[in-house]
């Protein structure tokens, strides 16, 4: 008896005997069906086939699966007194991973932007013994693996600690969260949105999508309750999903304009 995983979107599913029959994020059109069809790898495929990496990305601790693997996201480690927090999560965790991050005092918490990007979040609690997994709750029909160490969290914001935030932004979730860490920048802020605001690859504008792999735009009151989300916050970096998709500064006067612009390009 294996968890299963997704080879097209990475999420994780309950230990069975035989792979599931479908994968209910990849048949959603926000997502896709492998060309080649549905695959799935046990969790001792998935470690003979591929590692987790680390490295640093914008001054935090990251965490991605090579080679490649389903929609690529890196996780991050965000820092603090009494332990760590994992923002958003990868379909992988490792002996390695784990020893690195006790030894930077352990792990107290785990936070996840949208239902893309679950990855293998019951594998990661478990290594911590337990810690609770946030997930908004309105997500909670897109939970693949339940695990009782997940928090289904209501409402528009779930505090963390006094530095930790998450706030229910939506988006093409209608439980998309960011995290907002007060400490992070050096005091001047940051947010991490994930792909909520998809930095561009210029990391000068952010973006938003219903679905990224089939082009769907956002529709505009989606982006402006966005912005009506995070437009209390003060942060002047910007983290997204993938390696060095960020924006060192000035990040939330760019935010403010890519809402601008994205609202007039969609208004024709």
């Amino acid at each position: 008896m294996s968890p299963w995983t997704c080879e097209q979107c990475g999420a994780q599913f309950p230990d069975s005997a035989a792979p599931p029959a479908a994968c209910r994020i990849c048949e959603d059109d926000r997502q896709f069906v492998n060309w080649n069809g549905q695959t799935w790898l046990s969790r001792e495929q998935l470690g003979a086939s591929h590692r987790l990496i680390r490295r640093d990305d914008l001054g935090l601790t990251g965490f991605a699966v090579e080679p490649g693997f389903a929609i690529g996201q890196r996780a991050l480690l965000i820092p603090e007194p009494d332990g760590c927090v994992l923002w958003d999560c990868v379909p992988l965790v490792t002996p390695e991973a784990v020893e690195h991050i006790r030894s930077l005092g352990g792990l107290k918490a785990i936070a996840v932007s949208h239902p893309h990007f679950y990855g293998a979040v019951a594998d990661w609690s478990a290594a911590f013994g337990g810690v609770p997994v946030y997930l908004h709750g309105d997500d909670r029909e897109w939970i693949t693996r339940p695990h009782r160490s997940i928090v289904a969290w209501p409402g528009e914001s779930r505090r963390i600690s006094d530095d930790i935030l998450l706030v229910r932004a939506g988006g093409h979730f209608p439980g998309g969260t960011v995290m907002h860490w007060r400490a992070g920048a050096e005091g001047r802020g940051a947010l991490l949105t994930g792909d909520i605001a998809m930095a561009t690859m210029d990391r000068r504008w952010v973006s938003f999508m219903y679905s990224f792999p089939n082009y769907i735009p956002l529709n505009a009151a989606a982006v402006a309750a966005i912005w009506r989300a995070v437009e209390p916050l003060a942060f002047d970096r910007l983290y997204g999903a993938w390696w060095g998709r960020n924006i060192e500064t000035g990040a939330r006067a760019a935010f403010e304009a890519s809402v601008r612009r994205y609202l007039a390009a969609i208004a024709g």
